[in-house]
């Protein structure tokens, strides 16, 4: 005699909050391994946290103008502002910024120096409008429009690690397309170029017309720093260094101390993984190369 035997059905209907809290009788028939913690979902969770706590401050624009070929100098007035203002004190420091039509940010670098925010009550950057981002949206403003400014953020260059200026008389700096504005708030804030013997600044753009800052070259050279423009793509007339910064500094590089040698970078990936590996490889140590991210 045969026995067919039909199984019970199963019931489909959901139990409340099922997928936040399955019953403990389904987890011990799964058997589950236990769950260790990971250092990146920590360092995920923490992330979220800080994005979710920023803190928005509205504030007008009160210059937007061409600095050069898909460059604008951007200036916020932040008078209203003394948290801001009294947030940024070194260079290399930057923000996030909204604009009202996009949720957005975008990551800017301050380019005016700490004194400049101070005296002023209002920061200066230079933004780089690329298609279909913030910051085309906010080259596209005018004087006037409100934006949003997070609080002022990172360390800057740590420029005191490469002090006194006896101890490291030669500084050599490098910057390519838009990383020339925190490069620009390093130089205006002073940091003992006068007194150093060798201070270069290897500034690298397409070419003169994507050169922003040329009308503050002079006064950038009275403080003590030799600039060498450097053009990868430049007209039958220039006769300055070509191609790129990697390969000009390259070929001039005059590194007689090494271990009296800092560095400041910005820019580019590729020229500042070059650049870093040329002077590690001359001596320079990996600590008086300075980055602001």
């Amino acid at each position: 005699m045969s026995v067919t035997l039909s199984p019970s059905p199963l019931s489909l209907t959901p139990l409340p909050h099922a997928h936040l809290c399955p019953p403990m009788s389904v987890l011990r028939c799964l058997s589950l391994p236990k769950l260790r913690p990971h250092p990146h979902r920590r360092f995920s969770i923490a992330t979220a946290v800080r994005q979710d706590t920023t803190v928005w401050t509205p504030a007008p624009l009160s210059l937007v103008e061409p600095a050069a070929e898909s460059l604008f100098h951007v200036s916020i007035d932040i008078s209203d502002s003394p948290d801001l203002v009294t947030s940024h004190t070194c260079a290399g420091q930057y923000l996030q910024l909204r604009v009202p039509v996009s949720d957005k940010p975008s990551f800017l670098a301050i380019a005016s120096p700490p004194s400049f925010a101070a005296a002023s009550g209002t920061f200066e950057f230079l933004v780089k409008s690329i298609a279909g981002s913030t910051a085309e949206l906010l080259c596209g403003l005018r004087k006037g429009d409100v934006v949003e400014l997070s609080q002022v953020m990172g360390r800057g260059f740590g420029i005191d690690r490469i002090d006194p200026p006896d101890a490291y008389p030669t500084v050599l700096i490098f910057a390519t397309g838009s990383g020339i504005s925190p490069i620009r708030s390093l130089i205006e804030s002073g940091f003992g170029a006068s007194k150093r013997s060798d201070v270069r600044l290897y500034y690298g753009a397409r070419n003169l017309k994507r050169m922003a800052y040329q009308d503050r070259f002079r006064d950038w050279e009275s403080s003590g720093v030799k600039i060498v423009p450097v053009l990868s793509q430049p007209d039958e007339s220039w006769t300055g260094e070509s191609g790129y910064v990697q390969a000009a500094f390259g070929r001039a590089k005059q590194i007689y101390s090494p271990q009296s040698v800092g560095a400041v970078l910005c820019g580019q990936k590729q020229m500042t993984e070059e650049i870093t590996s040329i002077l590690v490889a001359d001596g320079v140590s990996s600590e008086k190369i300075l980055k602001n991210f």
